[in-house]
């Protein structure tokens, strides 16, 4: 209350940031074909950039295969993400984070991560949630926040000055997973690519300061790292045990969510950007000795028993971002489009934190599963990169 009674206040204004302005970054090679790979770069290193609030500009069209528009055809939900096998960042010259199954991984993080508005607001990203896209012109175009795509731009939101960036993108070896026809035979061709990056320039009293910061000590930059895993075909059976990786106590896992896909991949009329419950009964992550969750969930998608999944689905976001959780599927929702199964262990005991962690997978479910049955696994886990802005010299810590 003693705020209102300060009347004599003046307002203050923050002059530290004098001009944001968004250039644009083409690749070197304008090839956009099956398998090929995009680089883009910023050689120049007397900057001041923003990564965290880049995006990827797309242009490309979607036709029928005697290059006719097609009155049916969609582009599946995230497809732009579906377009890219890998994404990599590197920084100096070393990669930092790279982003394997992009289309995958992203729908995974999006589904868990979104609430209704932040959804609507990414259909100019070609995420659509609920819903397929319809191109009834034959053409598309779309900007993709890169961090929608990496956990370095989600979390590191600072600047990044003399520096050399790059951008590499490996394009799929089919678009299949990109669009939803029954009836045509699609393609999708990329007729233009940039990176679009803000430049932040700064007051001379900022500068000053900034130099100051830099010639002290080396600059660290903490984000979640995604990392993605495939089992691509489960045996037919109910029980299945899958050993995922051996991690160092650095990179020990704080989140992982799984999903499966029953033979969704490179069908046509299939919306890959959805998962399946595969009749699931049971799943349990074991890091070295601990089990998460302790209990058995025994649930039964058949007879709508699966309230403790919603849950652990819907808790994501409290506990990843720190906020009040607003999920982005209801529970029917949850069922029908992706029902994700998301394992909390950011919290670990001190058994784990002294010594390699073994990351092993251990899943249930009521029927045999069906054929063509993949399941996907993404860890996410902390990473430490420490960069030296005036020798240029990049350290991946963890």
């Amino acid at each position: 209350m003693s705020g209102i009674l300060n009347i004599t206040q003046t307002p203050g204004y923050d002059n530290s940031i004098s001009k944001i302005e968004y250039h644009s970054y083409s690749p070197f090679l304008q090839s956009y074909n099956s398998s090929d790979e995009i680089r883009i770069s910023i050689q120049q290193q007397d900057l001041s950039i923003l990564p965290s609030e880049s995006f990827i500009y797309i242009e490309g069209t979607l036709k029928k295969s005697d290059d006719l528009i097609s009155e049916t055809g969609r582009l599946s939900n995230n497809a732009m993400a579906f377009l890219f096998e890998e994404i990599h960042y590197e920084l100096n010259g070393v990669d930092i984070e790279c982003n394997k199954n992009v289309g995958i991984t992203t729908s995974l993080k999006n589904y868990i991560s979104f609430n209704e508005i932040e959804s609507k607001n990414l259909q100019n990203a070609s995420w659509y949630g609920k819903e397929n896209i319809l191109v009834s012109s034959g053409t598309f175009n779309f900007c993709v926040p890169l961090k929608n795509l990496l956990g370095f731009a989600e979390d590191y939101k600072k600047i990044i000055t003399n520096a050399r960036h790059e951008l590499i993108l490996i394009r799929t070896r089919t678009d299949e997973n990109a669009f939803i026809s029954e009836k045509d035979d699609l393609r999708i061709k990329i007729l233009k690519m940039q990176w679009r990056v803000p430049h932040i320039t700064l007051a001379d009293v900022e500068k000053l300061n900034l130099l100051k910061q830099i010639q002290t000590k080396p600059i660290q930059i903490h984000f979640r790292n995604w990392e993605m895993y495939e089992y691509p075909s489960l045996p037919a059976a109910t029980d299945h045990i899958w050993t995922i990786k051996t991690s160092s106590q650095l990179e020990k896992p704080r989140y992982i969510i799984i999903g499966l896909q029953s033979n969704r991949k490179n069908q046509k009329g299939k919306d890959v950007s959805k998962f399946d419950h595969c009749t699931l009964s049971n799943v349990k992550v074991h890091l070295n000795s601990e089990s998460y969750p302790r209990e058995d969930l025994n649930v039964d998608f058949t007879t709508g028993r699966y309230a403790i999944l919603y849950d652990m689905y819907s808790r994501f976001q409290q506990s990843y971002y720190n906020k009040q959780s607003q999920p982005l599927l209801s529970r029917e929702e949850y069922k029908e489009i992706a029902p994700i199964i998301v394992i909390d262990c950011s919290r670990q005991n001190e058994s784990i934190k002294s010594a390699p962690v073994d990351v092993k997978l251990e899943i249930k479910t009521t029927a045999t599963v069906p054929q063509n049955t993949s399941i996907y696994c993404m860890i996410i886990h902390d990473r430490i990169v420490e960069y030296s802005p005036l020798t240029g010299e990049v350290r991946k810590l963890t």
